[in-house]
Parts: structure tokens; C-alpha cells; sequence
């Protein structure tokens, strides 16, 4: 049963209990995956089931990724009754976790499973790969002296990491990172397989099955047993075969993702579970509410695409996909392998994995739906064929609602939670207070001229005087010398002709300090390239915009004067990434690269190839860096564009005299300038430390940094509060009695007695996302003019969201609605521009979907194409139109039930139900 079900019926016991309505014969009711509580789309629904159940029936919650236990069994105990909390730390199958290198699988944990094997600190990778025998190989010999081990700080990264330098960390990282087919065959070779090899998006499951999908991991017997099941399933669902992974399959590989359709999903299950496919790269949905375990948890990244870029994994979320490892009854280990990437080694992985669960969060907000149904009860659901003749209906009161409001998970933290974290958070500030008064100008001379005689103190005054001008001179020559570079770089990058597409070097420092080193191909400047959407992203969104208003005044002179206003080029990155990017971050530009001449005659050269692999992407840039002179962005390449990234060479194959930039006379001035300077500030630093009383001075200035590093610490401790103060912080009352206004001005129910109008009683029996819009939409006349199949259009219009064109597809085929359907939307747009200004002004920000773009596909099918004909050349997964269909179904099925709709549109949803309910639509199982 569906959550959202379970939710209705609730609200009927909830409503009136004598009625007979809501639950009968229920005694218990298991909540699996009570994280969900947690989840922002769905919580709200877990939370009304808590407190809408009935005393008498016995809840049972279930989870394995549960920070705060405590929390949740004191909030079900205080608003449903007596509650026990169990806790087990053991698991019928342990794990062990491991992490791939490009030529070995390694142990990622010590051997108690506290730390990060001493084997992954990127010092002894280095040794390693230089052939170098490290101290730690001759660490059992050694093992009592405990000085001269690996030390290794609180977040498990080795301290020896420290004496690398950035570019060192960066190489080394890069040279690690394993091909998807080296893991596979570690894994083969330790008898690892069957395997979820989870990656973060469709496009990527699916290019890496296309990846080894050479590579045989089944016998003859296994192939034939998928041969028999795939023409099993071809015979029944001839529609519902994803021929593209025909190839794979056969191989013992496939992809689980959104974009396939669930009867295809299913039937990869199915092999899996039978062990006919040993690798399934899957998406993280894969990770909950499927029953298929695996002897192996693959994760690709610590980090995934998020609404505003790349986000990295919580600890939930990793352990969510790694407890998919270890079969219970066949495996007696489980295995976890995370995976070297250009940005994230076996520390990061041992951050995220040791930093502790994130706590369940309260998202507990008011909907139409959940207003109505607390205030106009069990009326809502079963309306009498009397007229409404204004007496007040069986709803709870404001005061009764606001009761049960309150009794949200959020509202029972906050009361216990919110008021310590206030406490501790005002100590906090008062001593951050305190210690800034200590590291103050004044403070930090008082403290010198006491450690100090006054001869000591003067001599390091006049000299620190002397450094702090020196500094300065310093910085405007950076300045200068970034000037120069910009207006050296302009002529290097012109857009190669008949020569060659230049190598290059792109340069930046993310936000933890780290400088990152990228080898790429210049493919040109964005205006030169024929790809007319990076054209039109690049000259319409903000986020590409170039600010030289906010940049250093000394350098925007310099630039403008000399007509060099930067701007954006495009290149491909060694890691088959594609770069966004302007002047600022080319740290140099290579005298050689690619030939840019055809492979063979007829061939396009190889600039409008990569030009036309580009436009193909869907445009989804991550910023990795920014500045008043535009960012640096990068996408991810595709399959196409692998081949073409291996070809671009590291960086230590360069020499300095291939370096372009350094031809520049007026560049090497700068720079020559520019060092002059550095090394003088330098030597006055050394000078400083020469003094007689400098031993005392660094003291004084030891004692600052330590304070620095301590407010630091406390205000990264402030701020973790705030943010939990900001989570828990209740606000559901207050979200209940905004959308109660919007429902009272709209008349589908009078707030003050209870009255529910037909219009709400609409709105309060179906299910949806914005109840109060949809009942709007089913109880306007105008659908009564539709045929079943226009209706059906209509109806997918209102519950598109989140559907969406795939642009990295050669298809790009849709089927348009009629003029009628559209017609009518145009009319549905104005009624939905009215509820949403009624919604703004009472500060209600539930959506109001109501999208033309996928009309037309939904027509086609309920008009009676079949899905071969629907599908050809189309610009939709699979997944995503089946998806919208059944979500069309869902809506026009319950057309029939609702009160007060007239018959005539109950008979045309009735009708668009029955003909586009068939295979491949009808038997989907997910």
C-alpha cells in the first residue's frame, strides 16, 4: 500500500471514526524506511501517518540509517502511546569496504576498521608509483616504534599527505583513476560479482554499459538461460524490450535507471536475482524499496548532480547504497568498493564515511489537501445528496487542527532540542567575543612590547613596517602581471584555421585551498564554434555573466584600455570533461595539439566534430570556479568523446620551452617584476626572524594563530547549531493557516464554521500535489467539450512535473497536441495565473503544473498508437513516458469517484482510462 493511501484513509478515521470510514480491520502498520521521514517530498505524508493512526493499531518503524532513534520513538510514544525502541548495531552480513586504484583493489580501512589504510595515503601512492620501496612496507619490523609510523589526523587523512603540494595531489590522483573496466575485472578476479555499480546519472548507466559490453561475464550455459528469458519476454511484452541493451544483456551487464521502463527494470531484477547478470549499473533509487541484494555495492563518486550543482554524498545516502552488499543465506561478506576519481581519493571517502549519520529532520507542511481534510472531516470524503444548507460540518475547529498540527515530529525536537542549542550557542558567541579582543592590533602590541625590550620592540616594528609596504608593491604587481598575462593570451587563443587545435592548461584553487592542474584541447572561442545552444546559455543566463565592475580597479584599466575584455572558450579536459571557460583561468597555452585536419578524405575537421559532439550535451555546467572575470565551468563528456580525451597528454610531458605564453616578452617582464618583489618580501622576512628579540615576537604571534584557529573552530561549531536550529525550527501552523486563507478567499471551505463547498469537497478526495488546483480544473466546464483522448491531454498537463526532454539523444521527435487541447490550456492558464496570485498573496508556494510540452505524446496514446509508433524518433526515455502516463491514469481514475462532477466527464475519463490502460502501460509493475 502507498503511503499516500494509507494517508487518505487516515484521514477518515481521523475525521469521524464512527462513521465507520478510514481503517478497518488494522492492527499493524509497518512504516519500512522511516528515513523518508526526512525526504522533503515525502515526509510529510510519513509524519500525517504517525499522527493520524489510531491508538489502537500498532506502528512498527523500520530503519537503518537513523541518527537520532531516541528522537523519533520520544515523539511516536508521546503522540500515539506507549513505544519501545530497539537498536542492533549488528548486521547479518557484515561489510567490508574496499577502494579501487587503476591497478589494484586495496582495503580502504586499517585493520580494525577505525582509519583509512596507511596503503591509500597519497605519499605512499607516490612512492609507489615512482617504483620507490616506502617505510611502511617495513612497517611490521618497525611496529614498536610508533613515532616513525603514519600518523593520521581526526578525519582519518594521513598527515604525511601534508608535505605534498597541491599539483603533486592533484597528478597523483589523476594517475590512479581506475577505467570502469579495470574495477570490473578486480571484482571478476576476486569473485566479487554479482554487483550494483551505482553512478549517478542515466546517461552515465548507460554509456557504461555500452563501455563492456565486450567484456563476457557469462558461460555458455548463463547465456543461453538469458537468451531463453529475453525471448520469453519478447513473446509477452514485445513493446517493453530496450533493444540498445539487447547487447549488454547477453554479456551480463545492464542498466536499472528512471529512463527504463519498469517492466524492463523488473526483468532485469529477475536475471539478477537468478544470477544471469552479474553487473547492473544502477542509479541510487536502486538503493531503496527494491529487494535486490547484491554480493557487491560499486559507488562511482562521492558526489552527485544536484539542483545547484554537484553535492556531495551524505553519510546516509553512502550507506543506503552500501547496504544493497551481502546476500543474506549466500554471502558470508558483503563488499563496498569506492572508486578513485580526478577529485576524490580514499580521505574524501573516509570523511564522508566517518562523519555520522545525519539526524532524521522534520518537513512537515501544510497541503489543500491535509486543510481541508482536518477541518471538514469525513463531509469531505462522503458528501450526502442534501443541499448545502450552511450548517457547520463535522470538521475539527482551528483550535482541534492546530493540535494535531503541532504534533509533528519537528514541533517535538524543537521543544527539547532548539532551547539547549540557543543556550550553547550564546556561549559560544560570548567567548568568540573574548578571543577576538584578544588578536586585535592593539592587543597583539601590547602583548610585544611586554615580551619585548623597547630596543627589540622598535627594530621588529620599523621591520614589519617596512614588510606590509613591501606587500603591498607586491600585490599591485600580481595585478599587473595578471594584466599582462590576459592581454598575451588573447592572440593565442585566435581560432585555429588549417593548423592545429592547441594544447593547454587550465588552472584554479576550489574552496578548501586546493590548487587543481587540467590538461585539455582548446576547441575556441564560444562565438567561433558552431553550437547554438552553448551560444545561447553563455549570452542569456546570469550565472555566465562577466562583472569587471567588481573586479580590481588596477586590472581593469589595465584590460580595458587595450580592448582585451575577456571571454568565454571551450575545451576538452584529460578526464573527457568538457571546460567553460575565460582567459583568467589558463594558466598556459602549449605550442602543439591536435592536427586539426580530417581523419580521412570526406572526414569534417576534427574542431566541427567535437563542436557537434558538444551541442549534443544537455547543457548542465558545474561551477568550479569564479570571479569578477567570468567562472570555470565544467560538463561531463560522453562516450563519443572519450576516445578524443585520451588522446590529450599529461602535463609533466610538457616542457617549459613548449609553453607559448612564456614568448611573451612583455609577460616574462611581469613575471620577472613580480618575483623580484616576491623574493624581496621574502628576504625581509628572513631578516625579521634574524632579530634579537624575534624568539619572543613569533611566540606572541604563535599564541594569535592558535586563537584564530580556536574562533575558527567555534564559529564552524555556531554554525553547525544554526543550521540545526534552522532544520528543526517548527513552522507548520503557521504554513496550515496561510493555505486555510487561500481555501476560505477561493470558497471551496469557510474557515470560521467549517462549511465545505463543493469545491472543496473536490479537492479534498483526490490525491495530487496542488489538490486545490486540480479540483478547480475538473470542475471547470470546459472539459466537458473534450473527447476522452483531448481529456487525457489535459489531464497529463497537470501532472507533468519534473518530466523532461532528454537533449542528449539523436531523437528529438514529440508528438504536438491538437488546437483544441491547446485551446483549452490557454483558458486553464488564466484560472491558474488567478490562483496563483491568491496563493502569493497569502505566502502559499505549492506549484500549479500546467505544461503543454508532453500533451501531445499522452494524445497520441490515448488515440490508440502503439507504443513502437509513439516511441520512434522520440525525444523521451521510456521511463519518463511511462511514467507520465500512468501518472494521467492515476488522475483520470479518479475522476469517476469524486462528488459533484458531471457525469458526462466522468464518462469521457472513464473512456481515455480504458484506452490508454494496455500493454506496455497496463502491466507496470513500478
Amino acid at each position: 500500500m502507498t503511503t499516500e493511501i494509507l494517508r487518505n484513509m487516515l484521514y477518515q478515521s481521523v475525521g469521524n471514526i464512527s462513521s465507520g470510514g478510514g481503517l478497518l480491520h488494522v492492527d499493524v502498520i509497518v512504516l519500512d524506511e522511516v528515513h523518508y521521514l526526512s525526504d522533503i517530498s515525502r515526509g510529510t505524508v510519513w509524519e500525517e501517518i504517525v499522527i493520524y493512526c489510531p491508538k489502537e493499531v500498532q506502528l512498527i518503524c523500520l530503519s537503518a540509517t537513523v541518527a537520532n532513534p531516541d528522537e523519533l520513538a520520544g515523539w511516536i510514544g508521546q503522540i500515539h502511546g506507549s513505544t519501545e525502541l530497539v537498536t542492533s548495531s549488528k548486521r547479518p552480513v557484515p561489510l567490508t569496504w574496499h577502494f579501487s586504484l587503476k591497478n589494484s583493489l586495496l582495503p580502504l580501512l586499517d585493520e580494525k576498521g577505525t582509519r583509512m589504510n596507511r596503503k591509500l595515503s597519497l605519499n605512499y601512492l607516490q612512492l609507489q608509483g615512482a617504483g620507490v620501496k616506502s617505510y611502511n612496507d617495513d612497517w611490521p619490523r618497525r611496529k614498536n616504534s610508533r613515532r616513525r609510523g603514519t600518523r593520521y589526523d581526526s578525519d582519518g587523512s594521513t598527515l604525511e599527505n601534508r608535505s605534498l603540494s597541491k599539483n603533486n595531489i592533484n597528478a597523483i590522483r589523476r594517475s590512479q583513476v581506475p577505467q570502469i573496466i579495470d574495477t570490473l575485472w578486480q571484482l571478476q578476479s576476486r569473485d566479487m560479482l554479482p554487483a550494483i555499480w551505482f553512478i549517478f546519472s542515466r546517461k552515465g548507466c548507460d554509456a557504461a554499459v555500452q563501455y563492456v559490453e565486450n567484456c563476457n561475464l557469462l558461460d555458455e550455459c548463463e547465456t543461453s538461460e538469458v537468451e531463453l528469458a529475453l525471448k520469453r519476454f519478447r513473446i509477452q511484452y514485445p513493446d517493453a524490450v530496450r533493444e540498445t541493451a539487447v547487447k549488454g544483456l547477453l554479456q551480463g551487464v545492464a542498466a536499472h535507471h528512471a529512463g527504463c521502463l519498469p517492466l524492463w527494470k523488473a526483468f532485469i531484477e529477475e536475471l539478477f536475482q537468478r544470477g544471469l547478470v552479474k553487473v547492473v549499473f544502477a542509479t541510487e533509487t536502486l538503493a531503496a524499496g527494491i529487494n535486490m541484494p547484491a554480493r557487491t555495492a560499486v559507488i562511482s563518486s562521492l558526489s552527485k548532480r544536484g539542483d545547484s550543482g554537484r553535492v556531495q554524498l551524505s553519510t546516509n545516502e553512502l550507506l543506503q547504497m552500501a547496504g544493497r552488499a551481502g546476500r543474506r543465506g549466500i554471502d558470508e561478506s558483503g563488499h563496498v568498493v569506492l572508486i578513485q576519481t580526478p577529485n576524490e581519493g580514499a580521505e574524501e571517502c573516509c570523511k564522508v564515511l566517518f562523519a555520522g549519520l545525519e539526524p532524521l529532520v522534520s518537513q512537515f507542511t501544510a497541503s489543500f489537501g491535509m486543510v481541508l481534510n482536518l477541518l471538514a472531516g469525513v463531509k469531505a470524503i462522503h458528501r450526502s445528496n442534501e443541499s448545502d444548507d450552511g450548517r457547520p460540518s463535522s470538521g475539527r475547529t482551528l483550535e482541534e487542527a492546530r493540535k494535531l498540527v503541532e504534533q509533528s515530529f519537528g514541533n517535538y525536537v524543537s521543544s527539547n532540542v532548539m532551547l539547549a542549542a540557543k543556550e550553547e550557542i550564546n556561549k559560544i558567541e560570548k567567548e568568540i567575543e573574548i578571543l577576538m579582543s584578544e588578536i586585535t592590533d592593539e592587543a597583539i602590541d601590547k602583548r610585544s612590547r611586554k615580551a619585548l625590550s623597547q630596543r627589540q620592540y622598535k627594530e621588529i616594528a620599523e621591520l614589519q613596517e617596512q614588510l606590509r609596504a613591501e606587500k603591498r608593491v607586491r600585490a599591485e604587481l600580481r595585478k599587473q602581471m595578471e594584466a599582462t598575462r590576459i592581454s598575451a593570451l588573447k592572440p593565442l587563443l585566435e581560432d585555429p584555421e588549417n593548423g592545429h587545435l592547441p594544447f593547454l592548461c587550465l588552472q584554479y584553487t576550489d574552496s578548501e585551498g586546493t590548487q587543481h592542474s587540467l590538461p585539455a584541447v582548446f576547441l575556441g572561442k564560444v562565438d567561433s564554434l558552431n553550437a547554438s545552444k552553448l551560444k545561447k546559455l553563455v549570452s542569456s543566463a546570469d550565472s555566465f555573466a562577466i562583472n569587471l565592475g567588481d573586479a580590481e580597479p588596477s586590472i581593469t584599466d589595465s584590460v580595458l584600455d587595450d580592448g582585451l575584455e575577456p571571454s568565454y572558450h571551450v575545451a576538452l579536459g584529460s578526464d573527457n570533461s568538457w571546460y567553460l571557460f575565460t582567459e583568467k583561468w589558463i594558466k598556459t597555452v602549449y605550442g602543439t595539439g591536435f592536427p586539426n585536419v580530417p581523419l580521412a578524405q570526406g572526414d569534417a575537421l576534427p574542431r566541427e566534430i567535437m563542436s557537434t559532439l558538444l551541442d549534443k550535451e544537455d547543457m548542465k555546467w558545474d561551477n568550479l570556479a569564479q570571479s569578477a572575470y567570468g567562472g570555470l565551468w565544467f560538463m561531463e563528456g560522453s562516450l563519443d568523446t572519450w576516445s578524443w580525451s585520451l588522446n590529450v597528454p599529461v602535463l609533466s610531458s610538457f616542457s617549459e620551452s613548449d609553453e607559448l605564453l612564456l614568448k611573451s616578452q612583455a609577460y616574462r617582464d611581469a613575471v620577472e617584476r613580480y618575483k623580484d618583489q616576491r623574493n624581496k618580501v621574502s628576504r625581509l622576512k628572513k631578516k625579521i626572524s634574524r632579530t634579537e628579540g624575534y624568539k619572543e615576537y613569533s611566540k606572541v604571534i604563535d599564541a594569535v594563530k592558535f586563537t584564530e584557529e580556536k574562533i575558527r573552530r567555534l564559529q564552524n561549531r555556531s554554525k553547525r547549531l544554526t543550521n540545526r536550529i534552522e532544520q528543526i525550527e517548527p513552522s507548520g501552523w503557521k504554513e496550515f493557516m496561510q493555505v486555510s486563507n487561500v481555501i476560505h478567499e477561493t470558497r471551496a471551505l469557510d474557515k470560521n464554521t467549517q462549511v465545505i463547498f463543493p469545491l472543496g469537497e473536490t479537492a479534498a478526495a483526490i490525491r495530487g500535489e496542488n489538490e486545490l488546483w486540480l479540483a478547480m480544473v475538473l470542475r471547470s466546464k470546459i472539459l466537458l467539450e473534450l473527447k476522452p483522448p483531448q481529456l487525457a491531454a489535459v489531464c497529463a498537463s497537470l501532472v507533468s512535473e519534473g518530466i523532461k526532454l532528454r537533449p542528449w539523444k539523436n531523437n528529438s521527435y514529440i508528438y504536438e497536441p491538437t488546437t483544441t487541447v491547446m485551446n483549452v490550456i490557454k483558458l486553464l492558464d488564466e484560472q491558474r495565473s488567478a490562483l496563483l496570485t491568491i496563493q502569493e498573496k497569502h505566502g502559499v508556494m505549492i506549484p500549479c503544473c500546467l505544461d503543454s510540452q508532453f500533451c501531445g505524446m499522452v494524445e497520441a496514446w490515448a488515440s490508440g498508437l502503439t507504443w513502437r509508433e509513439i516511441m520512434m524518433d522520440c525525444a523521451m526515455d521510456e521511463g519518463d513516458l511511462a511514467r507520465l502516463l500512468r501518472r494521467t491514469i492515476d488522475l483520470l481514475a479518479q475522476i469517476p469517484k469524486l462528488a459533484d462532477i458531471d457525469p458526462l466527464l466522468q464518462r469521457n475519463a472513464k473512456a481515455a482510462y480504458d484506452a490508454m490502460d494496455r500493454p506496455p502501460i497496463s502491466e507496470l509493475a513500478g
